[in-house]
Parts: structure tokens; C-alpha cells; sequence
């Protein structure tokens, strides 16, 4: 029994041995050094795509580690359902099942959102016909496609998939939606609001309940990052009335059942109003404090605001910044005393080191010589650097009109504390212009036009153009050049030959016509940046037509003759602050010209002009225009008033809407009534106007209005031959309506609808119109 049990011992540890033994170094049986390598299964996708994405190749060795890894590959290309390897004898097999092929995507039921739009979504992230049908890939879209209509507050759309197999593997997807209708905000609540109205309070919040306008405005569609900025608005609203511990404490947004309206319910609590106690000055100050404190608009006593707290500083920054110190930063720090319900201001200028200018670097002229350039840059190399000598430099060259876009920057100099470069970048556009074009003018009838123009001539900025303009009743045909640079200092100097011939009967009715030929040169002398001088001296040619039906015209013959040699001296005075030439949001331009007929001239007269144009941002998109224009002349010497060829006229486009061009004032008595104009005209009006809201490329070349025009023209002068004479405040004309200005790609396109408001018996109204193409 002894020997038995330790003979049975013997083998159960010999049995346990070779156990571990095996476990430890397993049967080879299944390895083996791969002589070929064998794929079945495959349909669409070519062998060589499978090869590549293998990680053994002819002459590994497999193991069991390696059969893995050829699985764990194969399936991460997403290309295949089922994969087995297999070996039959020194050849690998790899057995695969091919996921199917997307053959084709139906949408149905999109209406909001366009199909094509949907389909370059779903192909963004992997869904498009041709490729591998991923179902799992299918369901993520599904949420993805929900999330965009929650995001245009369809909140009830329902989405469903159908997979539907075809022959050679492959699958056809249609998806269906249902987009159910927009849930629109139904109400918003204010709760904890005593210090305003919830009208004011409500009047921050770009959303809101439906109103009239909302299908323009979508201002009832409900949109989380919307809420997010309405607060934020909110808030600042009140930490600019004083309210420093103001706090939103909740926001709850709720949805009807059927999915159809939305409530929104907003818990404030707004805290006391807090007053500014202290008003400090620390830091470096490095000017007088005597310069910096009057830009601080705060006063002891009134209440806070963050946003006159915050334009203060900006107006030390930007102070520092003329004076050189371009990195200058301002903090304010407030001290909130809650007992006393005051806010003491602390401005802490942080000056920074004082930096001036190493180099002006020109980049992008590639035909304008960089001195053009240069001469108009008023931030000099090696002076203090000038925010807004900067800002000046930039505005003068995009007044120039050879650039498409001038952009300035001001990096620091590498390894220099206190050494910037200006770097101006230009993109040019063409200088010089041929063309021909056709228009059409309701006071001028078809319009014939070509010009050949340089505006910047060989890169110099000399101005050369020739151009002729041709209609029913207006000829013009004119040379002109042009040197702004006559002079280092900018002094100007320039000539003109021209030759007009206008047929009044064509224009206004009138029985008479004039062929006028003028050569000229005149000067222009720069005062400020924004202001100028000019000069000028043009002998003209005039022969008068006066035709049988004009008593007025024929009396004029009759004392003054048909020919006349005048030599005109021109002087006047211009300021323009525009931001931009076409189109312009803000600034001014103001003009006084006077015109004199020297003495020795065939006609003696003059006549004096003013014209004012003001432009006032309301908002982002408004702009607040205001025109005004006076003008007067009178004859003196031998003449006894003003030519009335050289009168002023007003109605039509350019002065009172409403009325036909050139209509309005007085009118010859001894004929069919024919308007000829007045000695004194005063004209005017207000617009609002915006660029419309369709965005493109219409945001820079197309805007809408509404206006409000005024004017007349008056002859001063008692006539037996005209009617009425006299000057008469009440015999303004009034109009208002709306109006479209679109610089197209061939010439500029103005219309309006005009309402006039007190026209009288006689007058000669038109309510729709509009020109199109260019005149010279």
C-alpha cells in the first residue's frame, strides 16, 4: 500500500510538471512563416486596399498574437462585418464579410432646410452615397439632424431611418422627417425686477414674444446662445445704472406639450444702486495728471457705470498712445463699500516704455511708386509712434481710390523695448479704366458714355482721363489732367478743356440751347488733413440758341447777344471728414464755392454755393444723413442779373424728390408756362438708410432708405416775363418716401418712390425715379 501510494504520487507529479511545462511553452502546431497570403470574401473593395492595412506580409512568422492584431486591423478600417483568418498549410486566409455600399440618400419632408444642404452635412461626417453604410454612424446623425432643427426651434420634428438592401451588397437609405412647426417664445417673465419696467428690462432682450415683425426679425425663436447674450445684455443694462450687485439667481425655460410655445422665466435679484464715491489715479502716470483727469467723464456723487468708467479709460489709452506710449494699458479697479453704497474708482496706468517708429514698410504696390504712398503718411520714421497720426495715414490713403483695402500694423521691433515698424499693406486695383456703357435717365433719356481714365498714371497718382457723354438733350466731351502733387507741401494743379451742348427744350421744355466751351487750369491747396482750398481760372466760350417760342430767351438776345467771351474765377473751400467716399457712415462734407465772371467779361455775374452733408451712425446698420444745399447769383457792371441760363434748379433725384428734374420755381408767362429756374435755390432733407439684410456682396454696394426732402428755387428779380419773382419761405415743396442706391458692375443704379406732400396746380410731379449708368 506504502509503495503504492508513492508510486501514484510520483505520477500525479509528473503529470503536474509537464502541465506546467505546456502552459509555459505552448504547441507550436500553429505557427508557421507565411508563403502566400490569400483574401476571400472581398466584392467591391480591391486587394491591394486590404493589403495595406495588413500588418504581416509574406515571410512573418504568425502566432497567435499576430492573428489578433490582423483582426483588431481589419476591423478598424470599418470596411467589414465578420473576419476570419484561417491556414491552409503555409498560406494565410483571410475570410471577410463586406459591409454594404451606400447606393443612394432620399430625404423627404425638409422644408426648412434644403436637401442639398442636408446631404453636404451628412457627407462632412461620413454619410454620402458611394460610401461604406455604417448603422451605428446612422444613429448619430439622426441626433445630429435633430439638433439642428432644435436650433431653429422645431422641437417636435421627428426623424426616421429606413435601410432598405439591394443587390451587390449594397443599401439604400431613406431618411423621413417630419419637421412639426416652430415653437415660438410665448412669454417672458421677469421675476425680482422693481428698479424698471419690465418694458425697459424686456427692450435689452433680442428675444421675445411674436410680434408683427417677428417672421423678419425671428426674434420669437428660442435659441439658448441667444438667452446667453440677452442676459449678458441685462446685465450690463444694469451695471450702467449703478447696480453693481446685480445677479441673475436663475433661468427656466419651458416648452408647451404639444412642443409648440416656449416660456422662458428669469429671477433677478438687482441689489442696491451704488454711487461713485472716490475717483483715483495711480499707477505711472508719466503725463500731468492736470491732462489726464479731464478724460475721466465721472463725477463724485453720480451714479456708477461700467460703460462710462470703461470709455474713460480708453480715452487715457488712446492719449498715451498719441504720445507715443503704444503698449500703454489702463485698469480700473473698483472699491465696492456696501455700507455706503458707493464705488470708488481707481485708474491705474500701466504707460509701458515709450516707443517710436524704426521703419515704414510698403507692401502690396506693386504699379504705385512708394513715394505716392509715402506722401501721405503723417506717422513719420524715426518720430514718437501716433495712434492716431496712424489712424490719419490709413484714411488718406484709402481716400485715395487706387486700393481695394490698406491695413496698417504695428508689430514691435525683435529684441527692442521700445522700437515698433509700420507696416502698411495695399491691394491695388486698377488704376486705369475703359469704358463704354449705355444708361438711361428719366430727365435725359438714353445716355451714351465712354471714358479712358488713369486715375494713378505709371504709379505717379497724376490723374489723366478723356470722356464723352451723350443723351437727347446733354453733350459732354472733356480732357482733363490732374498733378495732386504739384508741390512737396501738396499742392495741386490741374487742366481742363471740355465742350457741353444742352438742349434745354430736351431737358426741361424750355425753347432755347447753349454750346458752351471752356479751357481751364486750377489749383488746390491743402489747410488741414481733412480741409482744402481751391483756385481755379477757365476762359469760356458760350453761344446761346434762342428759339422762337421763348419770349424771355429772345428778350435776352435782344440786350445781351448770342456770343459770349467770359474769363471765371473760381475759389472755394471744401472739409471732408468722411470715413469712406461711397456709402459713408459717419463724418462730414462741407462746401463754399464762389464763381465770378471777371470784369471785362462779356456777362458779368457771380453766384455763390454752399453745400453741407452729414452723416450720424445710429446703429450698426443706420445711418442718419442730412443734406443741405443754398445758392445765389446776380449780375453786376453791365449785367443786369444772373443769366438765366446759368440758373438754379431744383426737383428730381439730386434735390427734391417727388417733382420732375429741373421743374420746380419760377416759369416763363409768355409760353406754355417752361420752368427756367431761379438766382436762389435752397434745398435739403434727411434719410435714413441701411445696406438690406440679405448679406453677399450687396452689403457693400446696395442700400434702402427712407427720406424726407425740402426745397425750391426762387428769382429775386421782379420779371414781366417770369412768374412768380420774390423770395417766399412758404413756397417750399416737401416730399417723403423710400429709396434704393446700388453701385452695380456697370455704373451706378438710384431709384425712390416719392410722395409729394403739398405740391400745388401746376406742378409737374412724379412719384417713381430713377437713373441708371454713368454721367459725366
Amino acid at each position: 500500500m506504502i509503495g503504492s501510494v508513492k508510486g501514484s504520487l510520483f505520477f500525479r507529479r509528473v503529470a503536474l510538471l509537464a502541465i506546467v511545462w505546456l502552459a509555459s511553452h505552448p504547441l507550436s502546431a500553429s505557427e508557421f512563416t507565411i508563403a502566400d497570403i490569400r483574401v476571400e470574401g472581398l466584392q467591391r473593395i480591391a486587394p491591394g486596399t486590404l493589403f495595406n492595412y495588413l500588418p504581416v506580409s509574406v515571410g512573418d512568422r504568425v502566432t497567435d498574437s499576430a492573428t489578433a492584431a490582423i483582426i483588431r486591423a481589419l476591423y478598424g478600417t470599418g470596411f467589414f462585418d465578420d473576419i476570419r483568418v484561417e491556414r491552409d498549410g503555409n498560406v494565410l486566409v483571410i475570410w471577410v464579410n463586406e459591409r454594404p455600399a451606400i447606393a443612394q440618400i432620399d430625404i423627404v419632408g425638409n422644408r426648412d432646410i434644403k436637401t442639398d444642404d442636408l446631404k453636404k452635412g451628412l457627407s462632412d461626417i461620413g454619410l454620402a452615397e458611394g460610401r461604406v453604410f455604417n448603422r451605428p454612424m446612422l444613429d448619430r446623425i439622426e441626433m445630429e439632424l435633430k439638433r439642428q432643427y432644435f436650433a431653429r426651434g422645431k422641437y417636435g420634428v421627428r426623424i426616421e431611418s429606413t435601410v432598405s438592401p439591394l443587390e451587390r451588397n449594397r443599401v439604400a437609405i431613406r431618411i423621413e422627417i417630419v419637421e412639426g412647426v416652430t415653437a415660438r417664445i410665448r412669454q417672458i417673465n421677469l421675476i425680482g425686477a422693481e428698479a424698471f419696467t419690465e418694458r425697459e428690462l424686456l427692450g435689452q432682450f433680442s428675444l421675445g414674444a411674436s410680434r408683427w415683425h417677428s417672421f423678419y426679425t425671428k426674434n420669437d425663436q428660442y435659441s439658448k446662445e441667444k438667452l446667453a447674450g440677452d442676459l449678458e445684455a441685462l446685465r450690463s443694462f444694469y451695471l450702467d445704472r449703478g447696480y453693481v450687485e446685480f445677479e441673475v439667481k436663475s433661468t427656466q425655460v419651458s416648452i408647451s406639450p404639444d412642443k409648440s410655445e416656449i416660456y422662458i422665466t428669469v429671477v433677478l435679484d438687482e441689489g442696491a444702486q451704488f454711487r461713485i464715491g472716490d475717483i483715483r489715479l495711480a499707477g505711472d502716470l508719466t503725463l500731468p495728471s492736470e491732462q489726464i483727469f479731464p478724460l475721466i467723464q465721472l463725477r463724485r456723487g453720480e451714479v456708477f457705470s461700467r460703460a462710462h468708467t470703461a470709455e474713460s479709460a480708453d480715452r487715457i489709452s488712446r492719449l498715451l498712445a498719441d504720445e507715443g506710449y503704444a503698449f500703454a494699458n489702463v485698469n480700473t479697479i473698483p472699491e465696492i463699500d456696501s455700507a455706503e453704497q458707493t464705488v470708488s474708482v481707481t485708474f491705474f496706468v500701466d504707460p509701458g516704455r515709450r516707443v517710436y517708429v524704426r521703419r515704414i514698410n510698403m507692401q502690396g504696390n506693386t504699379k504705385t511708386r512708394d513715394e505716392v504712398l509715402r506722401r501721405e503718411m503723417r506717422q513719420l520714421e524715426t518720430a514718437w509712434f501716433s495712434a492716431d497720426l496712424v489712424r490719419q495715414s490709413r484714411e488718406r490713403l484709402q481716400r485715395l481710390g487706387y486700393f481695394d483695402d490698406v491695413s496698417i500694423e504695428t508689430p514691435a521691433v525683435p529684441g527692442s523695448a521700445d522700437q515698433i515698424d509700420v507696416n502698411v499693406a495695399v491691394v491695388e486695383k486698377p488704376s486705369g479704366n475703359l469704358m463704354a456703357g449705355i444708361g438711361y435717365s428719366q430727365s435725359q433719356g438714353v445716355l451714351f458714355n465712354a471714358s479712358v481714365t488713369q486715375n494713378n498714371f505709371l504709379g505717379t497718382g497724376k490723374r489723366v482721363s478723356f470722356a464723352f457723354n451723350t443723351s437727347s438733350s446733354n453733350q459732354l466731351y472733356q480732357l482733363a489732367y490732374t498733378n495732386p502733387y504739384y508741390t512737396v507741401d501738396g499742392i495741386s494743379r490741374g487742366f481742363e478743356l471740355s465742350y457741353r451742348a444742352i438742349d434745354f427744350d430736351e431737358l426741361i421744355g424750355a425753347d432755347y440751347a447753349t454750346d458752351v466751351g471752356t479751357a481751364g487750369v486750377n489749383f488746390g491747396l491743402p489747410i488741414t488733413d481733412t480741409s482744402r482750398a481751391g483756385l481755379a481760372l477757365r476762359y469760356q466760350y458760350t453761344k446761346f440758341k434762342a428759339g422762337p417760342a421763348s419770349a424771355l430767351a429772345q428778350d435776352f438776345v435782344a440786350q445781351n447777344g448770342d456770343e459770349f467771351h467770359d474769363f471765371i474765377l473760381t475759389m472755394s473751400y471744401t472739409r471732408d471728414s468722411r470715413d469712406q467716399a461711397i456709402f459713408p457712415t459717419r463724418g462730414t462734407l462741407q462746401s463754399l464755392s464762389g464763381e465770378l465772371a471777371l470784369p471785362g467779361s462779356d456777362l458779368q455775374y457771380y453766384r455763390i454755393n454752399y453745400r453741407d452733408r452729414r452723416f450720424v451712425p445710429l446703429t450698426r446698420r443706420f445711418v442718419l444723413a442730412w443734406r443741405g444745399d443754398v445758392g445765389y447769383g446776380a449780375g453786376y457792371g453791365d449785367t443786369d442779373e444772373l443769366p438765366f441760363f446759368e440758373n438754379f434748379y431744383a426737383g428730381g433725384p439730386r434735390t427734391v424728390r417727388g417733382w420732375k428734374e429741373s421743374t420746380l420755381g419760377p416759369r416763363e408767362t409768355s409760353n406754355d408756362l417752361d420752368p427756367v429756374g431761379g438766382n436762389l435755390r435752397l434745398t435739403g432733407g434727411l434719410e435714413l438708410f441701411a445696406p438690406p439684410p440679405i448679406g453677399g456682396p450687396f452689403e457693400r454696394t446696395l442700400r434702402v432708405g427712407a427720406f424726407f426732402d425740402f426745397g425750391n428755387v426762387w428769382a429775386t428779380e421782379a420779371s414781366d416775363l417770369i412768374a412768380p419773382t420774390g423770395f417766399d419761405i412758404g413756397d417750399l415743396r416737401y416730399s417723403t418716401g423710400v429709396s434704393l442706391s446700388w453701385m452695380s458692375p456697370v455704373g451706378a443704379l438710384s431709384a425712390s418712390l416719392a410722395y409729394p406732400l403739398n405740391d400745388k396746380s401746376g406742378d409737374e410731379t412724379q412719384v417713381f425715379q430713377f437713373s441708371f449708368g454713368q454721367a459725366f
